[in-house]
């Protein structure tokens, strides 16, 4: 079975200890990331992890160390992909580093986990490894309905039905996101960064930021689901093979697929951890 270091990202985009939010922020936004390991300047091992949401939810600090989470779990680049896919599902992760001595070299993420999926091909359809609850909502909702349905439901992706209840396209909390930040460059220069321009400051992010957190006050532009939401997704048959699931999503850059019968009516939502999954049974 293939190892972790054969599938694992080298190289990637950390944050430092010691650190601040701020610093954190201008590099996931720069980077169109949502979390990074941490380390420690002096001698580059793995102090933690950091992500978007771990920010949000502690909004007055501003010390790394104390917004970060400490005891993250890693993996070592030569366990087989099948301990890393058990790490990513049990904990519910997005992101795994891997750790060599002590020191960050890499890291897994489900989507790089996809390609095992499709190789080993296992004899299980899609309706067989449904796990995380499927949430649509209506064409004509609002974007805060939206918001607060994907923050109380704790799901990142609601498919989308029209006034037939056919399913006619996916909205995920990265295009209300989006939204906030209408285009990037004007985002970045509207935080103050540009290239090599050290002027920016943790506020002009969270002017950008704030709708994650203050629903009811969010500045969400007054438009509905169907403005931003992605036509006419692709999508799967609920038979369809997981193997073939798995490689839908890698070559169209989905993290979920909503999963139909044969008269087109939704009845599913897969992600791409629900794939990883099949790797652990």
């Amino acid at each position: 079975l293939m190892k972790v270091k054969e599938i694992m990202t080298e190289n990637p985009i950390v944050a430092e200890l010691p650190g601040t939010r701020s610093e954190v922020l201008k590099q996931l936004v720069s980077h169109n990331i949502t979390g990074m390991p941490v380390v420690k300047t002096d001698d580059g091992t793995l102090a933690g992890f950091v992500t978007r949401q771990d920010i949000f939810f502690k909004p007055e600090e501003e010390q790394l160390a104390l917004v970060m989470r400490r005891d993250y779990p890693s993996i070592s680049p030569n366990a087989s992909v099948k301990d890393a896919a058990r790490i990513l599902v049990e904990m519910d992760l997005s992101h795994l580093p891997v750790v060599e001595k002590g020191k960050l070299v890499g890291i897994i993420t489900p989507t790089d986990l996809l390609i095992v999926v499709e190789k080993m091909n296992p004899e299980l359809s899609v309706e067989d490894i449904v796990r995380s609850p499927c949430i649509p909502i209506y064409h004509g909702a609002p974007l805060t309905v939206a918001l607060a349905t994907f923050k109380t439901a704790k799901v990142y992706a609601l498919p989308v039905l029209d006034d037939d209840a056919k399913l006619v396209g996916i909205v995920t909390d990265r295009d209300i996101f989006n939204q906030t930040i209408v285009d990037r460059s004007v985002a970045m220069s509207d935080l103050g960064i540009s290239d090599g321009d050290e002027n920016w400051t943790w506020e002009g992010l969270r002017n950008v930021m704030k709708l994650w957190y203050e629903v009811s006050k969010v500045d969400l532009p007054k438009l509905t689901v169907k403005d931003i939401m992605i036509k006419n997704p692709i999508t799967v048959f609920r038979k369809t093979l997981v193997g073939d699931a798995a490689r839908v999503m890698r070559k169209s850059d989905f993290g979920q697929l909503p999963v139909r019968d044969s008269k087109d009516n939704l009845v599913a939502m897969i992600y791409d951890v629900d794939v990883v999954s099949t790797l652990t049974k």
